[in-house]
């Protein structure tokens, strides 16, 4: 995560990664025979989910070529650090061109405090993600990277499983471990299936946040940033709230039912396959969909400004639409959602699957 000599730089990335690191903190203890017990469970269990997963849904991934990386909380955040770099190239690039590069002082302090700020965010989510699947591993620069990545296994993503988190959460919620933990496997694997076998899905999604990222006014950024932070930690809003036009509504309601598109199918999938092969998966999810509510003031108001309450309605509201479809025109039927792009549910179409099913199906 350097840049050329000429290059601005918005957020400090090495200040972010070594504060995000230090909020995060280490997670639970345990024992060295312990960690090498979890990891090769996590790395079994992605194994495992491979086909467990293509024979619920009927898709067939590419061969495993997107590496899974069982990682400590450090390795999570500076994962992150390195993909928010990637997504925000656009911005620093638009503001270069208005503004031109800040003096070597001006881009030294206001980059240390971005990357602060950046490095508290990415310290809370980094305590709390249990897996990810990251698509856009491997992209190439942001000068013509829409539609085009590095050659190998990269090119696929990478899954990432986040081994105290998951550890940490499955004694909250007094989970059997080893149920546990492939529970949260096939929910990461599902999303590796939908985007290796769904070979245009990441180039969209890349699309349409470049679009979203692109219309944002460097400046406007740059200047409310603090204002959202403030109106959010009093209730009233999240940093989603910078996006305020109507073309980047619009492009915020397209991404908005893509995932919860992918998260509701991926939810679907791992509590259907689950009763086959996770034998307390019922009790899982009961007492994990609890937890997912929150706890403790800072808790709900790092998720409010976050937006990861909208995080979590996208888990629900997709895997309505998905049971929703599933039951009008079956398996077979849903996966015409992934023929193409504009076979993808609208927002308003999560909230209304028949809609989809009349659209698409006729």
């Amino acid at each position: 995560m350097t840049d050329e000599p000429k290059q601005a730089t918005m957020v400090d990335w090495e200040t972010a990664v070594r504060i995000g690191t230090r909020f995060a903190g280490q997670g639970p203890e345990v024992s060295r025979d312990e960690a090498d017990a979890v990891v090769a469970e996590l790395r079994a269990g992605a194994e495992l989910s491979t086909p467990l997963v293509r024979e619920f849904t009927g898709l067939t991934a590419a061969e495993r070529t997107a590496p899974v990386l069982v990682v400590d909380r450090p390795g999570w955040v500076r994962a992150n650090a390195e993909g928010f770099a990637t997504i925000l190239q656009p911005v620093v690039e638009r503001l270069t061109e208005k503004k031109g590069v800040p003096g070597p002082v001006a881009q030294m302090i206001g980059s240390r405090v971005t990357g602060a700020e950046v490095g508290l965010l990415l310290g809370f989510m980094g305590s709390k993600v249990l897996g990810q699947f990251d698509p856009f591993h491997g992209l190439e620069g942001s000068s013509g990277r829409s539609g085009s990545a590095s050659s190998g296994p990269a090119a696929h993503g990478r899954l990432l499983l986040v081994a105290p988190n998951i550890v940490h959460v499955e004694r909250e919620i007094d989970a059997d471990p080893t149920d546990f933990r492939l529970w949260v496997c096939l929910h990461e694997e599902t999303h590796r299936v939908q985007f290796t076998a769904v070979p245009w899905m990441r180039d969209h999604l890349l699309s349409e946040m470049d679009a979203l990222v692109g219309s944002v006014e460097p400046t406007r950024a740059l200047e409310d940033g603090f204002a959202k932070i403030s109106e959010a930690l009093r209730g009233g809003g999240s940093l989603l709230d910078l996006v305020s036009t109507p073309e980047q509504r619009e492009v915020v309601d397209r991404i908005t039912g893509v995932m919860s598109l992918l998260e509701g199918h991926a939810d679907v999938v791992m509590d259907g396959v689950g009763p086959e092969v996770i034998p307390t998966v019922a009790d899982i999810r009961r007492r994990f969909t609890e937890r997912r509510k929150g706890v403790g003031v800072l808790d709900k108001v790092l998720r409010r400004l976050l937006g990861l309450d909208a995080k979590m309605a996208q888990y629900r509201d997709g895997a309505i639409f998905v049971r929703g479809v599933v039951g009008d025109v079956g398996m077979e039927g849903f996966n015409a959602v992934w023929a193409e792009p504009g076979n993808l549910p609208s927002k308003a179409e999560i909230a209304d699957p028949s809609a989809w099913v009349a659209r698409v199906h006729g």
